[in-house]
């Protein structure tokens, strides 16, 4: 084996980082924990987290500069809180992308959506729905 097996459920931390970072397509074994990292509990922070990653390693050689705390924070803060910011409003765009990459029914993000909020829907629909006369 070369050390990227296709027959695990998991991927290693080579094709993790990859993977991560869109170089990279997993094998069709693997489409259960795509959709579990795309669409499952926390997938929008972990998208958030992985974007903030490179941008954040760009981004700490400037608080080594000998100056004071405030001039590295207005170095640095102009480009991390848009660069944050963008990733949290495309994050639905991008996950959808990436299950599209993958193979995968991009429409599962919102399916996921819905299941959640069924209940504060089903809530609503009996307090201000349609009656019946």
């Amino acid at each position: 084996m070369n050390g990227m097996s296709n027959d695990r459920s998991k991927p290693n931390p080579v094709q993790y980082v990859l993977y991560s970072y869109g170089k990279k397509v997993l094998p069709a074994s693997m489409h259960e924990w795509v959709t579990n990292d795309l669409v499952g509990p926390r997938a929008a922070l972990r998208t958030v987290v992985r974007f903030a990653i490179p941008c954040i390693l760009i981004l700490i050689p400037f608080w080594f500069f000998p100056t004071t705390i405030l001039v590295k924070a207005t170095m640095t803060l102009p480009i991390f809180i848009p660069f944050v910011y963008f990733s949290i409003v495309l994050n639905k765009i991008y996950r959808r992308g990436r299950l599209r990459h993958h193979g995968l029914d991009p429409d599962m993000i919102d399916n996921a959506q819905r299941l959640k909020e069924a209940e504060l829907h089903r809530e609503y629909l009996e307090k201000y729905g349609p009656r019946d006369a």
